[in-house]
């Protein structure tokens, strides 16, 4: 599928284009939201009130960025849906689909925001307790993966945050075996090769800092430190945009392929005669 998808970027480079303007927008969002809260603990310290302002500003700054991911990762459906659909996926459709659901986006990122809260919470309390470390990491694999079907569930069918969830559940619950198995294949892979390719730009990265620094003294290293950032920083947001495009079109052929089976079901047809979308029939050399 990974193959799959870098055919399907090559022929329409439109889809790839929300991935990658997400990373630059989560950068300038992350930088610009984490001024606040280092101002903040210089400020108060580890005061009450600090403490509680730290905590607000934190949770801002996830709610940002939560809203940032699924406002492209949102395009990222849309366009792979025109691709299939009609052959060409459009940025100006997709950014009318995502303009006319921005309402149902905010309130999915709250409710993520609320529950990556609840995660850190259960973390913080893991240190001293096993238990809450699985419930934590058990409650984000479970919301992360519903995501992935609310998310085509509120762009494609227009839905609004509850129905979207039911929507995701149900799908999710009559293809269990099917939505495990490939979370753990596309999470595992996207996930090694993006481990990967950060690897291999720190190890770039530091090549280039030891080749500079015998070159001019203090100005060749600054030099190299300032040309490791810029290659390594590139590598690895191309690597990340990457990855959260596979990751976002595979969920998204998935969805419309549960889709066309529940159709099958209503029609009291046969569900394997339901083709699977291009790229994964592709995969499944059906």
């Amino acid at each position: 599928f990974l193959a799959q998808s870098v055919e399907m970027a090559t022929k329409d480079r439109d889809l790839i284009k929300p991935s990658l303007i997400s990373v630059g927008v989560s950068i300038a969002v992350a930088v610009v939201g984490s001024l606040p809260i280092i101002a903040a603990a210089l400020l108060f310290g580890n005061s009450t009130f600090g403490e509680a302002a730290l905590f607000v500003l934190g949770a801002l700054l996830i709610f940002a960025q939560f809203v940032v991911s699924y406002i492209f990762a949102g395009m990222t459906v849309y366009l792979i849906y025109g691709y299939l659909a009609e052959g060409d996926g459009r940025m100006d459709k997709a950014w009318e689909a995502v303009k006319g659901n921005l309402w149902h986006i905010v309130a999915l990122a709250a409710a993520s925001t609320l529950v990556k809260v609840l995660e850190n919470t259960l973390r913080g309390r893991g240190r001293r307790s096993l238990i809450g470390g699985l419930v934590a990491s058990l409650i984000e694999t479970v919301w992360t993966t519903a995501t992935y079907f609310v998310l085509p569930a509120m762009i494609i069918e227009d839905l609004d945050l509850g129905k979207a969830l039911k929507r995701a559940t149900y799908m999710i619950k009559n293809n269990l075996l099917l939505v495990a198995v490939s979370e753990i294949g596309v999470s595992g892979i996207v996930g090694f090769i993006t481990f990967v390719l950060v690897f291999g730009a720190i190890v770039l990265g530091l090549g280039i800092v030891v080749s500079f620094s015998g070159v001019g003294g203090g100005i060749g290293l600054g030099v190299g430190i300032a040309l490791a950032v810029l290659v390594g920083g590139t590598v690895i947001a191309l690597a990340t945009a990457a990855g959260s495009y596979v990751t976002t079109a595979y969920h998204t052929c998935l969805f419309l392929w549960a889709r066309d089976a529940e159709k099958a079901r209503a029609a009291d047809r046969d569900v394997r005669s339901v083709a699977a979308p291009a790229p994964v029939a592709a995969v499944l050399g059906a």
